[in-house]
């Protein structure tokens, strides 16, 4: 049901609003209700009905819900008893991403008429970064490139395999066509303690590496302009080393909700 200013969805018996126009909504609530209300009323209102003003979100329309939670009760469970029983010995999570020489611009308090304004060259130079996390230990290990090609993904594995020279290692990781290269499946026989799993496509949501770009992004490089190439790469490494010095706090973050 809807009009004008509120949308109304049924959920479970509930009613979900969806205020499409605060500046006038208490025309409808006076016309349905017969109460006037003023609009800072309307917001307080809501807010104490546990609401919020927020934006709509996009979530994959081909994700398969079902797909993903096998993933995560068998999949990724059986994952979990083999490093317990040692049978696995690092299990990784691995992704890749771009931090531009300027990123998206968010939502802060300035004073009034003194917004802040963050210059541009109107180009899209940037560095395509690759990470991984380590599940049990909170770990963080990045590498910067300046393609995500095949040759790349290699590199960034070969580092891996440098920093866990012992031990069976299995790395979840989305369907990239880097993943599943064929230039990979030779290196991927040279390296047999070296494991791909495979996340369900389209399943963003399952992999923590995607919760550290975000942070990356909030902490470090939204709302600031690179003049210098170099300059992104000396601010993803200090971000790298300052959350790799409090690995609990990756962990809370972005690895318990697994």
């Amino acid at each position: 049901m809807s009009n004008r200013f509120f949308t109304y969805t049924s959920v479970h018996g509930c009613f979900i609003v969806s205020i499409s126009c605060n500046v006038n909504a208490y025309k409808w609530i006076k016309q349905k209700f017969g109460v006037t209300m003023s609009v800072r009323g309307i917001s307080a209102m809501l807010r104490r009905m546990n609401f919020s003003f927020t934006k709509a979100t996009y979530t994959l329309a081909k994700a398969d819900e079902e797909t993903q939670a096998v993933f995560r009760k068998h999949t990724f469970a059986q994952l979990k008893k083999q490093v317990e029983a040692e049978e696995i010995d690092h299990l990784l999570f691995e992704d890749e991403s771009m931090i531009r020489s300027y990123q998206a611009l968010q939502y802060n308090w300035f004073p009034r008429g003194k917004q802040r304004k963050v210059p541009t060259y109107g180009k899209h130079e940037g560095a395509k970064l690759f990470a991984a996390i380590n599940y049990e230990t909170g770990q963080v290990h990045h590498r910067e490139e300046e393609k995500a090609d095949v040759d790349a993904f290699i590199r960034f594995l070969q580092d891996l395999l440098s920093a866990y020279p012992n031990g069976t290692m299995a790395i979840i990781l989305d369907n990239s066509r880097i993943h599943h290269a064929t230039g990979l499946q030779p290196f991927l026989k040279e390296h047999p303690r070296l494991h791909l799993v495979f996340l369900p496509p389209y399943s963003p949501n399952l992999n923590p590496v995607e919760g550290l770009w975000l942070w990356l992004k909030s902490d470090v490089v939204n709302n600031v302009f690179f003049e210098k190439f170099y300059k992104i790469k000396l601010h993803v490494g200090q971000f790298m080393k300052r959350i790799n010095k409090r690995p609990l706090e990756t962990i809370d973050r972005l690895l318990v909700r697994l």
